[in-house]
């Protein structure tokens, strides 16, 4: 009896998301500018654009400086940037949307020090075979899906899609900054898994998620994380969302949860975009707070034996755009307090901890960065940019970052590699990388986009 009214209860679902109205398609914010919005796409149309593709061809590259100026040019703690004193090539994407009477499918293809640096911070490839770190690599989106026509859209996704926690978009020409505050540095950047779209009304957004997990390709443990989205913007000039995370993503320890929750609100409070002086004002703001609990840690009044295991953070940031949206001035900055450095990027190089081959939950090397249950990290953050913006398509960024954390954390003087900076190197036994509190650094950024 049951399996009858659940298999009614489908037919009717299907036989619903069927009866598509083809006499008019609705645009979820149909006729709202969205393009001042940090994390979004600022450009008001696609050149590469057809009835069944849309086109898309983006290329960050960069040069950076840190003024600790490390010996093997290592950046430490970011997702974003790679290399020190160095011209690089940060991501190149290549590829596009497709659609066909409902049928959709994107997939944009990465390369670059992104391919590299992102696969890194994904320890569950390391359960099974097949490399899964390679073989996804050089994708930052692959997804396929249906489009059902009702209301203002149904979307039904199953692949590599963008996770939205955290507010800035994943690729930098859609960001106010360059560098992300701890609080999106230190959150996922893309999902793998199935995704639903409802968009109820013209201003409203409702997604489901089904995934492996926090921004990792294959799954710790048997159960899949599960969460979801909800984005409204009641008209053109404000945007509110929530993500909520629920999962288990602690290698080889199922009984350990973790929730998350990320929560933004973008406001655009002056609007003149004819002005030759002050064009347009608006800002962002984001907190996020989370918890892991179960197997030895509890999210929060935690004791000695079982430590507290949580995640707080925030970011607040204004920008300020000037002659007719050519030039824009961005300020703003964020903590983040994240005891058992469960969500902390790990630094790299030879301070990086290695898989452990006898237990899957804890690290080796010969100096591991320690995220045992209660180990403190707390870090803070403030950065300021100025972009010069000739058109929609180009973006030349000179920005300024200032880091902070409670430990040795960010690369020092003597790098985090080897004593002259090399990793061929024979390391001494006396040796270890160069870790400090404090990390000032400058960047100058070409980021493109048709």
């Amino acid at each position: 009896m049951k399996k009858r009214i659940i298999l009614i209860a489908l037919f009717n679902t299907a036989l619903f998301l069927a009866q598509t109205d083809t006499t008019k398609v609705k645009i979820p914010y149909d006729g709202m500018d969205q393009t001042w919005q940090n994390g979004s796409d600022r450009r008001t149309n696609s050149v590469l654009n057809s009835k069944y593709f849309t086109g898309s061809v983006m290329i960050d590259a960069n040069y950076t400086h840190s003024f600790n100026n490390p010996i093997d040019n290592t950046v430490v703690g970011s997702t974003a940037l790679a290399r020190n004193n160095e011209m690089q090539v940060s991501s190149a994407n290549l590829g596009g949307e497709f659609n066909y009477e409902g049928a959709r499918g994107k997939i944009m293809m990465q390369f670059g020090t992104r391919s590299t640096v992102i696969p890194r911070n994904d320890y569950s490839v390391y359960r099974g075979q097949y490399q899964l770190d390679n073989v996804y690599r050089y994708l930052s989106e692959a997804y396929a899906g249906y489009h059902f026509n009702k209301w203002y859209g149904i979307n039904v996704d199953a692949g590599m899609f963008m996770s939205y926690i955290g507010l800035n978009s994943y690729y930098q020409v859609e960001n106010w900054e360059y560098q992300a505050s701890f609080t999106s540095d230190n959150t996922p950047w893309f999902f793998n898994g199935l995704r639903l779209q409802i968009f109820p009304t013209k201003k409203l957004k409702i997604e489901g998620w089904l995934i492996n997990g926090w921004q990792s390709y294959g799954k710790f443990n048997n159960m899949p994380g599960i969460g979801g989205n909800i984005t409204w913007c009641p008209n053109e000039a404000v945007k509110l969302l929530t993500n909520d995370y629920y999962g288990t993503d602690a290698a080889g320890l199922p009984k350990r949860i973790r929730f998350h929750s990320d929560n933004s609100l973008l406001v655009r409070y002056f609007n003149q975009p004819k002005s030759k002086g002050i064009s347009k004002a608006a800002f962002s703001s984001t907190f996020d707070i989370g918890f892991e609990s179960g197997d030895g840690v509890r999210g929060f009044n935690g004791d000695a034996v079982t430590p507290s295991q949580y995640f707080i953070s925030g970011m607040v940031y204004n920008r300020i755009w000037f002659q007719s949206n050519k030039l824009a001035w961005t300020i703003g900055g964020g903590f983040m307090t994240n005891p058992g450095r469960y969500l902390v990027l790990y630094p790299t190089g030879d301070a990086s901890p290695l898989p452990n081959p006898n237990n899957p939950t804890q690290t080796a090397g010969t100096h591991p960065f320690s995220a045992n249950p209660g180990d403190e990290f707390k870090g803070w953050d403030c950065s300021t940019n100025f972009d010069f913006m000739p058109n929609q398509s180009i973006t030349f960024r000179v920005e300024y970052v200032h880091r902070e954390a409670n430990v040795p954390y960010f690369a020092g003087s003597g790098g985090v590699t080897s004593p002259n900076g090399y990793t061929t190197t024979v390391l001494p036994s006396d040796w270890k990388p160069d870790l400090v509190k404090m990390e000032n650094r400058i960047l100058f950024a070409i980021l493109f986009r048709i």
